[in-house]
């Protein structure tokens, strides 16, 4: 998909950014989308702080615009029953400093869904701006770290090669996991 996208930028490279930002809300409306593959191509068309740069942007447009859809969309699925757990319920009912405090904790967790922040936030009760800068704070770290990873990775540094080892041990030992698992 990289590469694709990639081609995308070179075919049009006058609109390479828009295009960039474009795929970013696509990603963020999807919600499920890792946008890793975006990030990648970012960073070989445009260099490391531009293309992350334009990642943030991307990223901080397409987070907006999904929180916009999903309010108008989805709002009165804040009162079905599938909503009640604890946890998302506070983020539902969150306001004012509280609500802040829980969508910039969430997203610089990296394992917590980009996409469910957005949805539960967006059909609760807080309000765009909060929402904006809470979770425009919180994918900063996020995605300097997504960045600089991908870009070692990229370049085969011995970080990369770190990284790329580290990732392959991960998968390694939760595919057996589940295999074992499986056998029980």
């Amino acid at each position: 998909m990289e590469e694709q996208v990639i081609a995308l930028f070179h075919t049009y490279p006058s609109i390479a950014f828009l295009i960039s930002i474009a795929i970013n809300i696509v990603i963020s409306i999807l919600g499920v989308v890792p946008s890793v593959f975006l990030t990648a191509a970012n960073l070989a068309v445009f260099g490391f702080w531009q293309g992350t740069f334009l990642s943030f942007i991307g990223e901080a447009v397409g987070a907006i615009v999904s929180f916009l859809l999903y309010r108008k969309g989805f709002r009165k699925l804040s009162e079905t029953k599938w909503l009640s757990d604890p946890k998302v319920k506070r983020l539902l009912e969150a306001e004012g400093t509280e609500a802040f405090s829980l969508v910039l904790s969430l997203r610089l967790l990296p394992f917590v869904p980009s996409g469910l922040v957005t949805f539960v936030a967006a059909i609760g009760r807080m309000s765009l701006l909060l929402f904006l800068v809470a979770s425009s704070l919180g994918k900063l770290p996020a995605l300097l770290l997504e960045a600089y990873s991908v870009y070692q990775v990229m370049n085969w540094t011995w970080q990369g090669k770190v990284i790329s080892t580290v990732f392959a041990v991960f998968l390694f030992l939760f595919t057996w996991k589940k295999v074992v698992q499986n056998k029980t």
